[in-house]
């Protein structure tokens, strides 16, 4: 058939790459909206501080920005979960995008820090959906032939997004100016509303099953635990690298005002993560799920020990560190968005995803706003980063003796 390719009984349609592009920048949006802040973060305290907050330390600012934004995101992805098994996946999508564009929007225009944690508050709760919706949607209607390789490259979505933040601040100087990306993800929900159509397997399943299976809010089931313990030790570290490695690299720096230095990071770190996440679905074929994590597991933590263990001046060492530190995240991100979705039931598979996604990052927000107050007790941004980077080893020993679970496909 003409612009299509068939896979076994299922065919790869217009249609299919359509929702696979909505599906994708949907991430890249999230991506950007997520470390947009990070990244300009030293800039928005120190402007904050001095209109509002007094004497009060700019670093209590970036905790209070950073932590409730994963408070958002954890809450969030918790909510739209419930919301798509629901209401649909593409009614849902829809929603979810438009909230995050407008609460992106209005952090251009907050008069204090006050709002600006507000806003991200909300903007981490609308982009908390946007994985989770798009990952269950697309496990549910791409072949399954190549469904590990298609839901890794859309995984890269985040990185590119965090990469794209990087080019953002290397080429947009007032953070104002640079919320407007919030345009993006608006325009979005306008085209996934008018284009996607809803999930058959959620159609059907809301046909077979209604009445108490509906009601539980999550399945019995131990691949809720699993997937959440598996996503979150990974997601706690990661977390708190990705929201202060630019202040810790502003920190290592001397004779520079450090804008270029925290973009250039903040690109490699996207660069690392979307080579990762494109290899990890052919990785997945060859070694399978379980090997694929451990080996995340050790490279991230490896590289964390050589970054703030040994980085005390800034040097190319530091581009390299970053370089291979997100390239083991953005292979672990590809395999779990890929793995967990599936170990539910179609009827629960939105929340159950949700839930493990997000459950860490109640955790991840604690670390976040923890170190804000632990640099100056462990004498640094680097050796508090590298402390709460131990707990890869809980998150590695758990995937290494915990028994592997069955999709539902």
């Amino acid at each position: 058939m003409k612009n299509a390719k068939i896979q076994g009984e299922r065919i790869i349609s217009p249609y299919l790459w359509g929702v696979f592009f909505i599906c994708f920048l949907a991430n890249v949006s999230g991506g950007v909206v997520s470390t947009i802040a990070s990244v300009y973060l030293p800039v928005i305290s120190a402007e904050m501080s001095r209109m509002t907050m007094g004497e009060r330390a700019a670093e209590d600012v970036s905790a209070y920005i950073n932590a409730l934004y994963l408070v958002g995101w954890a809450t969030g992805g918790l909510f739209w979960g419930i919301v798509s098994d629901r209401l649909g996946r593409s009614r849902a999508l829809s929603l979810c995008l438009a909230s995050v564009g407008i609460f992106t929007l209005m952090v251009s225009f907050a008069p204090s820090w006050g709002l600006v944690v507000v806003f991200r508050l909300l903007g981490g709760f609308a982009v908390g959906g946007v994985m989770v919706i798009t990952m269950t949607l697309l496990s549910e209607i791409w072949p399954s032939e190549t469904r590990s390789q298609v839901m890794g490259i859309v995984s890269v979505g985040f990185p590119v997004g965090i990469f794209s933040s990087g080019l953002i601040n290397a080429l947009v100087s007032n953070w104002r100016q640079a919320f407007w990306i919030g345009v993006v993800p608006i325009a979005l929900a306008v085209f996934g509303f008018l284009i996607i159509r809803e999930s058959s397997q959620w159609l059907f399943s809301k046909q077979l099953k209604s009445g108490k299976n509906q009601e539980k809010l999550f399945p019995k089931t131990p691949g809720l635990f699993y997937g959440a313990m598996i996503f979150g030790t990974m997601l706690i570290v990661l977390w708190s690298i990705f929201s202060w490695m630019p202040t810790w690299v502003q920190s290592i720096l001397s004779g520079s005002d450090g804008q270029t230095e925290r973009g250039a990071i903040m690109m490699i770190l996207g660069g690392g993560g979307i080579l990762g996440g494109i290899l990890s679905g052919w990785i997945v074929k060859v070694l399978g799920e379980r090997k694929a994590l451990l080996i995340c597991f050790l490279g991230v933590f490896g590289m964390s020990v050589f970054l703030f263990g040994f980085m005390r001046e800034f040097s190319g060492w530091v581009y390299l560190g970053a370089v291979i530190l997100s390239f083991f995240f953005g292979i672990s991100q590809g395999v779990l968005s890929f793995y967990i979705p599936q170990l539910f039931e179609v009827t629960v598979r939105a929340r159950a995803t949700g839930f493990c996604f997000n459950a860490g990052r109640f955790v991840t927000a604690a670390a976040v706003f923890s170190l804000g107050m632990l640099v100056s007790f462990f004498g640094g941004y680097g050796n508090a980063l590298l402390g709460f980077s131990i707990l890869l080893v809980p998150g590695f020993l758990f995937v290494l003796f915990s028994a592997p679970y069955q999709s539902k496909q």
